[in-house]
């Protein structure tokens, strides 16, 4: 009869390590999911299909092409493709406890590829329009792409952060928005959060694997300990932002 029940345990604790284990893989593919902008998606989909890399492995579609792109057309290219190989470092395994933990930094994009100069550039020239286009499609769809999170930190926009906060609250399942929140947050230097517990814990270390793996547990008070911030931060903002 001991034996029955022994066995019995071992099957339930490797069932529940299978499923969690299932669950883990499931959300570090949600969360690194990107959204993909309507606007002449076939047209910049043809346009990168056969992309040659150059002599650094970069895959930037040529100049003439990309200044025949409107500027929607170029917001879609931007946010479905990054034009620079930046693969120089061991890969981190991901985390087993993803679901579990509100983490301090964002997970890469585009794999071993990262947004160019170019692109780069793209982002702060027509910041408006970049918010307004994201703006529009999170508006339609509920959803935060991985990649309209990067933009949001990169262009720092700040007068986004209600809507952040609205998706977040719809289902409280994409963390990495509370992320988003914080990094606006530190980007601007906002004092209540830079003087924070939460932010020694997550932004102290400069050792690269360590920033990136910090995080602070998922929890409710968590939960609205950030977002109160962040409505705290917004209402300092002007107007006009």
């Amino acid at each position: 009869m001991k034996k029955v029940i022994a066995l019995l345990v071992l099957v339930t604790l490797y069932q529940h390590s299978f499923a969690q284990e299932n669950s883990n893989e499931s959300y570090e593919k949600y969360r690194q999911k990107i959204t993909r902008p309507p606007y002449g998606l076939e047209k910049v989909l043809a346009l990168i299909k056969n992309v040659p890399s150059d002599e650094n492995e970069n895959l930037p579609i040529a100049q003439k092409d990309y200044l025949a792109l409107s500027l929607r057309e170029k917001f879609t290219y931007h946010m479905i493709h990054a034009e620079t190989y930046s693969q120089n470092c061991d890969a981190i395994p991901p985390d087993p406890d993803l679901q579990k933990k509100i983490f301090g930094q964002l997970p890469d994009a585009f794999g071993d590829f990262s947004w160019s100069e170019r692109q780069g550039n793209f982002f702060q020239a027509n910041r408006d329009s970049v918010i307004a286009l994201m703006t529009e499609s999170i508006g339609r769809t509920n959803r935060i792409g991985i990649n309209y999170k990067k933009a949001i930190a990169d262009v720092n926009a700040r007068e986004m952060i209600p809507l952040l906060i609205s998706v977040y609250n719809r289902d409280h399942k994409d963390h990495d928005i509370l992320t988003v929140l914080m990094l606006l947050m530190k980007k601007n230097e906002y004092g209540p959060f830079m003087s924070s517990a939460s932010f020694k814990k997550l932004y102290a270390s400069t050792d690269y694997e360590s920033s990136y793996r910090a995080a602070l547990t998922l929890n409710t008070a968590n939960e609205e300990l950030i977002i109160q911030r962040a409505k705290s931060f917004y209402d300092t903002l002007p107007k006009n932002h």
